[in-house]
């Protein structure tokens, strides 16, 4: 089938080397595609055939069993890129930061927010990534679908995704895989109105303002370095999926028990960060960990998975864990914000073979 459709075959590959946390047992075939023609080809024909499949695109939201996986692994390795005066299109295997670099240094606004955010621009609908106050549903202009119960080929606009708060209908779903998206820009070079209170700060400027998308990109990739989330092989606390938790949003009828359980724990008068969530209140998964008494760096000493030392909502593989590591870390951390707060954090890496 490589030679066939011209996908590069290797076997036993290690999948720690294709994921941001390095973590990751082998796979018994592995299938690069780097056209769309390619990649729609061969997934075609492994769904023809009844043969197991896992995509994998970025690695940088993956958490991957230390036994590996038991299918064939197909690598989105499309990456072509086009800009236009007011639009981004991005094939599904293109590095998300070179997409964003490439765009802001082309003058057009829109996409810096999310700069340095690691993985696939194909990932990005998927997980409705968002950061700084802004999400790429609010960017998608559509997104080119492979149906894989028809084969069929087509773009959908956003409406047909179900976006909502770090998923869509295409999260911890096999039923269509991403090949290319396209995103609506700013052709006048300025940022997406400023909506994030830390990086309108750290810009000197007012929420609601815009400025100049290249150094709202400088400055966002600054405050994500900052905290460990700029990929960086010399540094283990960037060795993680990033946030690891989703940010919980607690119902009406909890929100009071919930704020009474933190109040008992840190204290009357304690600002408890609070924002309008889907379908109730939002609250920081980062300083709920903090109140538990998870500090950054958690355990430390020699454990080999531990909270990243600038950020604590990042769980990090300080280099010699295994995913068994990572998941009993992530148990401890959400079992303890729950006894805490009565608050269950969810996981936000998809994980395979493996549950937390």
């Amino acid at each position: 089938m490589a030679t066939e459709f011209g996908a590069e075959l290797e076997t036993d590959v290690p999948l720690s080397r294709f994921t941001t946390l390095r973590l990751g047992g082998p796979a018994r075939a592995m299938l690069t595609c780097r056209s769309t023609d390619t990649l729609v080809a061969v997934v075609r024909a492994l769904d023809a055939s009844g043969t197991p499949v896992l995509i994998l695109g970025g690695g940088s939201n993956l958490l991957i069993a230390d036994e590996g996986v038991d299918a064939v692994v197909v690598r989105v390795a499309n990456a072509a890129t086009r800009l236009g005066a007011d639009h981004v299109y991005a094939e599904a295997g293109a590095v998300w930061d070179d997409v964003v670099a490439e765009a802001v240094g082309a003058g057009l606004g829109g996409l810096e927010c999310l700069s340095g955010i690691p993985g696939s621009a194909g990932a990005t609908p998927v997980q409705n990534v968002g950061a700084y106050g802004v999400e790429v549903g609010s960017l998608l202009r559509r997104v080119q679908l492979l149906d894989r119960a028809t084969g069929e080929v087509r773009w959908v606009s956003p409406d047909e995704l179900g976006l909502g708060y770090r998923t869509s209908v295409l999260k911890h779903s096999d039923a269509a895989l991403v090949l290319a998206v396209e995103f609506a820009a700013r052709p006048d070079g300025l940022s997406e109105p400023l909506r994030y209170r830390e990086l309108a700060t750290a810009l000197g400027a007012d929420e609601g303002e815009r400025r100049p998308a290249t150094k709202v990109r400088e400055v966002v990739l600054g405050l994500r370095a900052g905290k460990g989330m700029v990929l960086d092989v010399a540094d283990h606390d960037t060795w993680s999926a990033g946030s690891f938790f989703t940010n919980p949003v607690v119902p009406a009828d909890r929100l009071a028990p919930v704020l009474a359980a933190i109040e008992a724990r840190v204290g009357d008068g304690v600002r408890i960060p609070q924002f309008p969530g889907d379908g109730g209140t939002k609250l920081s998964a980062g300083w709920l960990i903090e109140r538990a008494g998870y500090g950054k760096g958690y355990p430390g000493g020699d454990a080999a998975a531990r909270l990243s030392t600038k950020h604590t909502l990042a769980l990090t593989n300080r280099g010699g864990a295994s995913t068994q590591d990572l998941l009993a870390l992530a148990r401890d951390v959400r079992d303890g914000v729950q006894d805490a707060f009565g608050v269950r954090l969810e996981p936000e890496p998809v994980a395979v073979g493996c549950t937390v």
